[in-house]
């Protein structure tokens, strides 16, 4: 059998791009309140109102639109969505239904190498997180949950995860200082790789589960508070991610 290929290679528009520039300050003017949900807006405003040409500006919007943070009105210009509990609960029933099994394989086939890869990503989330720096903290994050999803053999699972991932990005969602610190993310990963080390699939499956069941939870109840919704969270996460 193959060794799975481990490179890492994240999707998503680096912030260092055009593109990416303005998607992030996009983003930062929706949650400040500076672009307000509803309103309409055209690809001209924001070019002139973040001194870059039309087309970053659009291909943002584009990018934006994918992860249904706005939508576009033909003709018009675009409005901001503001993301729904429910958006965040359907990204983690897709995420539980792929990445939980995926744990498991992972175990049944683990190896020096995909331990030694487990352990470098794990040490730098750390690193990163003693330094505070979010960015790359989360760079690892992606890059350990893609090791595990590699060496499960599966490597269409992983174009499918890194695109969710890159829409919760976009959408904002990150419990990172809201609801855990940086070194609790770690912590929670930690059992999870120890599973997948040992070679136990079971456990591996059952702490990947326990990962992005609390993960999701705290995302969901984040979102309705933001939001001012009265909505009860619990029951909104077990009707969308009960089969998964």
């Amino acid at each position: 059998m193959p060794h799975p290929d481990l490179t890492f290679e994240p999707l998503g528009e680096p912030e260092t791009t055009l593109t990416g520039k303005v998607m992030k300050q996009v983003r930062a003017a929706i949650m400040s309140g500076e672009m307000k949900p509803g309103e309409l807006y055209s690809v001209y405003q924001l070019a002139e109102l973040f001194n870059v040409s039309r087309s970053p500006v659009r291909d943002a919007m584009l990018r934006l639109e994918e992860a249904g943070l706005v939508r576009f009105e033909r003709n018009r210009g675009f409005r901001v969505v503001q993301p729904r509990p429910e958006d965040v609960a359907e990204i983690f029933a897709i995420r539980l239904a792929l990445e939980v099994p995926a744990a498991r394989a992972a175990a049944l086939r683990s190896d020096t190498e995909i331990a030694a890869a487990l352990k470098d990503a794990m040490a730098r989330m750390e690193e990163a997180a003693a330094a505070g720096d979010d960015e790359t903290f989360f760079h690892h994050d992606q890059r350990l949950h893609d090791v595990i999803l590699a060496a499960s053999g599966n490597t269409r699972i992983r174009s499918i995860i890194a695109q969710l991932r890159v829409t919760t990005r976009i959408l904002g969602a990150s419990t990172a200082g809201v609801n855990r610190s940086l070194q609790a993310i770690v912590q929670e990963h930690a059992p999870v790789v120890e599973a997948i080390m040992a070679g136990d699939g079971a456990r591996a499956a059952a702490e990947m589960r326990a990962h992005l069941n609390h993960t999701g939870r705290l995302l969901v109840d984040q979102t309705i508070t933001r939001l001012g919704l009265a909505l009860d969270g619990d029951a909104l996460w077990d009707a969308l991610t009960a089969s998964f």
